[in-house]
């Protein structure tokens, strides 16, 4: 009786050593990444808005006129007010 207990043991260890899962592999994680040709154009302006004139003339009292003239540009090129801003304080400076 005591060895049909270790033999059914040493079964039981055999079987699940062999039928023990083999460890999954990772998955690499997908990068996402948008084809140029399907990327959103900024749309160029040929003129600011009132807004955006009303903006520039109010913001150009304290800075230069080359960071100005950035700041149009990169705003006529389709940028928001802020996204110049931030773009001609790194460029140009103040």
């Amino acid at each position: 009786m005591n060895r049909s207990n270790t033999m059914k043991e040493v079964q039981d260890t055999i079987k699940k050593v062999l039928n023990k899962p083999k460890p999954r592999k990772k998955k690499q994680k997908e990068i996402f990444v948008m084809d140029k040709k399907k990327m959103p154009k900024r749309k160029s302006k040929t003129k600011l808005t009132d807004r955006q004139e009303k903006a520039m003339k109010k913001h150009g009292i304290h800075h230069t006129k080359k960071h100005m003239d950035m700041m149009r540009k990169e705003m006529l090129a389709g940028a928001t007010f802020s996204a110049a801003h931030k773009k001609a304080q790194a460029a140009v400076g103040k």
